[in-house]
């Protein structure tokens, strides 16, 4: 929504105000609308510091309020909506039944205003645009093959098979995350403990001692004070920069190209992301074009559904390449996100003619990578668990026993 200034004449006086519209159309319809005045122009302004504020703010609280949809339950839905849309009944009757049965309100939310969205003459796919956060970009572009394709029941059978494999894969990372995890989460309580109640102990020791104190212990001290001092503020302004960095994620295109930039070049979640969207990239390219689908439209229905914003760039190249004329491999080729030997493989099926054929291989083969990583994972996360554990031990000791070893030698006159 753009943020537009209206000046009205009201009993011959000038004043303004601001109002949101999705363009300037808009915007003047909704200042028609204001009763008792003319309007006299509308132009596209920038909206005042307090009212960006107020905003933020508001979206901040809906952040933290909103509830999530459950992914199983959203799965349960697309299914129990393809099957009875396979038996002729209708997508509005059918959005409603399965509202009415489901125990997630924010779904049931959802899937009602949808069926009225429906039911006022607009497309599926338009409405489910409207919650791309809550149903994600593969829902709204296996709807719009849907639509494309005449054969609806089919594609929500394919999104529902597809989402499951993806939900497997989440699963099946938390699972290999489970170990590392309880093990960093049981050490951070046992150094808190530490911290807060047996590092006190000392310090009153090493305030009497009065000699001055070695770097280890100066940062444990420093550390026992922020906990005990200052440990409710420092959680309270974690949570809520974590849930403002949520906030402008989700909001803002430019902080979320940047935060997706980051995970690209963090170690092992860079794996994961460039093998999960090459994954969910052929495998939705791969449908598309088994249905028929041109490739130019394939290709833009395939990149609009991938969450990566960096890689979804590098991709869309892919599709205006194909759209002047060129080749899909050599559109690939020049986005260096494809290996060699993927290439050959998609350069023998556009020749043969079975791309669609080929492009399952292709998903198979990421699939099969994704897999490998996500297996290997807790191996790969030892080195840097066994690190940090290593270094919050080695602190614990050289921060209390170097000053003890200290007094030890005053002591015998050393």
């Amino acid at each position: 929504m753009k943020y537009y200034k209206i000046t009205l004449s009201e009993k011959g006086k000038k004043r303004e105000e601001g109002i949101y519209a999705k363009d300037k159309k808009d915007a003047q319809k909704k200042a028609k609308k204001i009763p008792k005045v003319v309007v006299i122009k509308v132009v596209e302004s920038t909206p005042p510091i307090g009212e960006v504020l107020k905003n933020n703010i508001l979206g901040l609280i809906q952040t933290v309020r909103q509830k999530k949809i459950n992914p199983d339950s959203l799965i349960a839905a697309i299914r129990q909506l393809a099957v009875m849309t396979n038996a002729g009944i209708s997508i509005h009757e059918a959005l409603i039944e399965i509202a009415n049965s489901s125990d997630n309100e924010r779904l049931q939310t959802i899937l009602l205003t949808i069926s009225d969205d429906i039911n006022s003459g607009h497309s599926l796919s338009a409405s489910c645009a409207k919650f791309k956060i809550d149903l994600g970009n593969l829902t709204i572009a296996m709807i719009e093959l849907g639509e494309q394709t005449g054969n609806m029941a089919e594609s929500l059978y394919s999104l529902a098979d597809m989402l499951e494999e993806i939900r497997a894969n989440v699963i099946k990372f938390k699972k290999a995350m489970a170990y590392p995890r309880n093990v960093m989460i049981a050490m951070a309580v046992a150094f808190t403990i530490l911290i807060s109640y047996v590092v006190p102990q000392f310090k009153t020791i090493f305030e009497e001692l009065g000699a001055d104190l070695p770097a280890p212990t100066l940062i444990l001290l420093w550390l026992e004070n922020v906990f005990n001092n200052y440990g409710p503020y420092v959680l309270a302004g974690g949570f809520v920069l974590i849930v403002t960095l949520k906030y402008f994620i989700n909001t803002n295109e430019n902080v979320k190209y940047k935060f997706h930039e980051i995970l690209l070049k963090t170690y092992l979640i860079k794996n994961i992301i460039h093998f999960a969207t090459l994954n969910r990239f052929t495998l939705v390219f791969a449908e598309l074009v088994h249905a028929g689908i041109p490739i130019v439209d394939a290709l833009k229905t395939s990149i609009n559904m991938l969450d990566s914003l960096p890689l979804k760039r590098k991709l869309s190249t892919v599709s205006s390449k194909v759209e002047k004329g060129g080749s899909l491999v050599d559109g690939l080729r020049e986005t260096k996100l494809f290996e060699n030997m993927i290439l050959q493989m998609l350069a023998a099926g556009e020749s043969s003619g079975q791309l669609d054929n080929m492009l399952k291989n292709v998903t198979d083969y990421y699939k099969m990578k994704f897999d490998a990583i996500i297996d290997g994972l807790s191996e790969a996360v030892e080195p840097i668990m066994l690190f940090v554990i290593a270094s919050m031990v080695i602190l614990l000791a050289l921060g209390i026993f170097l000053p003890m070893w200290s007094m030890g030698d005053a002591v015998q006159g050393r």
